[in-house]
């Protein structure tokens, strides 16, 4: 049982902001969703589709790239279709519902998704660094941090 007591401003802006909830077959996984950066913690009446979602995408990005070895990049891969997979470089979103995302395919070019939020359904992949030799790249965080300073 939670023994927090709760004022009034604070019950009624809990009542209004996202919530995550995982749980994984290996105990030593951490989620990590459990906290929006602060740039995320506007209502959710505040926030358009596309807002939400670019969000939602980040966290799920960064927490993906917080549990890849130095050898390893952030991608996706599209469900749904051959479109192949995308070596995540931006992404961006089109108030109220139009998600953007950047970067390139396998044979290094480049490559733009434009997608209705009603129709996101992506995978996080692990995919082998282009130059072993360089450190990951890892976008997640950037992306993170220009949340923080929203």
């Amino acid at each position: 049982m939670d023994d927090k007591i709760s004022t009034a401003a604070e019950a009624g802006e809990n009542a209004i902001l996202p919530s995550v909830h995982e749980v994984h077959a290996d105990p030593k996984v951490d989620p990590c969703l459990d906290g929006l950066r602060a740039g995320a913690r506007k209502p959710a009446s505040d926030k358009s589709a596309a807002r939400w979602a670019y969000e939602r995408i980040i966290l799920y990005i960064r927490n993906f790239e917080e549990q890849l070895d130095n050898a390893h990049e952030v991608a996706m891969g599209f469900t749904g279709g051959d479109a192949g997979v995308l070596r995540i470089e931006g992404i961006g979103y089109y108030d109220p519902d139009i998600i953007t995302f950047y970067g390139s395919e396998a044979t290094g070019a480049r490559t733009q998704l434009i997608q209705h939020v009603s129709q996101l359904n992506v995978m996080l992949r692990a995919l082998p660094k282009p130059k072993p030799d360089s450190p990951p790249t890892r976008i997640g965080f950037r992306l993170a941090a220009d949340l923080d300073e929203a």
